[in-house]
């Protein structure tokens, strides 16, 4: 008689996971029982990427190995579909949510710096301050808030070379730190999987669902999200645009900065400012309307949107104090907008922002895959 040989699979629940998911949204998962109500109605969910029932008893367990490596968990787009059709009120979207954040924690290198947005609740006078604090100190050190009198071009009172010589290591870390995120990513998910294609073709694939948000139509209740975050995405796009078209302008053509308010450049500039403002509108109404169309807003959540606020309306505010108020004030605020992109940069990786990497990752690991790791 043969011997039929079995394998043993050992799965430890983490009480400390469940906790910390309960903290970044995901209170209600204990009243789910399982009805699968939120994944019949959700449009993205398919059969080979069944989501979000599954993951709601991953997070009853505390299983935070099968929730945070599952790539399930970026295909959803927040719709809140499931959270309202809920009939025990368990909010499986808030869940996704905090998963999602704790997941670009796990994922993100250095961990300090991690863990440092993904506990935005408390960390934020930090997060926020320390890059202004830097850039105040750096001014005062180097070229002082001494204004010369006439109008104020702020590249004239603070050197290019010097907001370069911040700027520059500041984007080559968060770039590395997105790439390392990324790969850490894509390495879990890949594990029990079988991909077909490059991650190239993945990517070009899924391009054309990103760019014109296609999979946030089947969104009911939160239909209108596509449209603002349609409006964020393009308006990063354009201020991304602005800028390399500005540095090519000034360093390989030689072009006088300031430009002027009618030059093509500056007029994508500032239509860069009207999507971003718009696109930002959108998302604090639906924010500040009914829980239904929002979620729970964490900490987490909010760093992202209120720093982008405070990007944009000093960069606004920027613009309009060197003709409004006197050279110190104007400069003062320039000086609190150069905090305001740092902050940025050092914390895109791993805050909210992250989720167009991740999710666009997920989109192309899902085009794929031709066989889904065991459940």
């Amino acid at each position: 008689m043969g011997t039929e040989m079995t394998s043993t699979v050992t799965i430890t629940p983490s009480r400390a996971f469940r906790e910390e998911l309960t903290r970044r949204g995901g209170e209600s998962i204990g009243r789910c029982f399982q009805c699968a109500t939120c994944s019949s109605v959700c449009d993205l969910s398919t059969a080979s990427s069944i989501f979000p029932r599954r993951q709601m008893l991953w997070a009853q367990w505390g299983l935070s190995d099968r929730l945070l490596n599952d790539p399930a968990i970026w295909l959803c787009h927040e719709c809140t579909d499931c959270s309202t059709r809920c009939p025990r009120d368990a909010r499986p979207s808030d869940m996704l949510k905090g998963a999602r954040s704790m997941a670009i924690e796990a994922f993100g290198a250095p961990g300090f710096m991690a863990r440092l947005v993904g506990n935005a609740a408390t960390t934020w006078p930090i997060l926020l301050g320390v890059p202004v604090a830097f850039w105040a100190v750096l001014v005062q050190l180097t070229v002082g808030f001494q204004v010369a009198a006439g109008p104020l071009a702020y590249n004239r009172h603070i050197p290019n070379g010097l907001i370069d010589s911040v700027f520059v290591p500041a984007v080559l870390f968060a770039l590395v730190a997105a790439v390392s995120g990324a790969r850490k990513a894509w390495a879990a998910w890949g594990v029990g999987a079988q991909r077909e294609g490059t991650l190239l073709s993945g990517l070009v694939g899924v391009a054309g669902d990103v760019l014109a948000h296609r999979r946030f139509t089947g969104c009911k209740v939160a239909h209108t999200r596509r449209f603002s975050h349609s409006l964020l995405l393009w308006g990063f796009v354009a201020a991304f645009a602005t800028t390399t078209s500005v540095a090519t302008a000034e360093y390989v053509f030689g072009a006088e900065i300031p430009l002027a308010q009618v030059h093509p450049i500056k007029l994508l500039g500032n239509l860069s400012a009207v999507l971003l403002s718009f696109g930002l509108a959108g998302l604090w109404l639906k924010r500040m309307g009914s829980r239904e169309l929002a979620g729970r807003s964490k900490a987490f959540d909010s760093f992202f949107l209120v720093l982008v606020v405070l990007l944009v309306a000093s960069g606004i505010g920027a613009e309009l104090a060197r003709y409004a108020l006197p050279g110190q004030l104007a400069l003062s605020v320039y000086v609190f907008h150069l905090g305001m992109v740092l902050s940025f940069f050092l914390t895109f990786p791993f805050s909210k922002f992250a989720h167009a990497l991740y999710r666009t990752l997920a989109m192309a690991h899902e085009r794929l895959t031709l066989s889904r790791r065991p459940q």
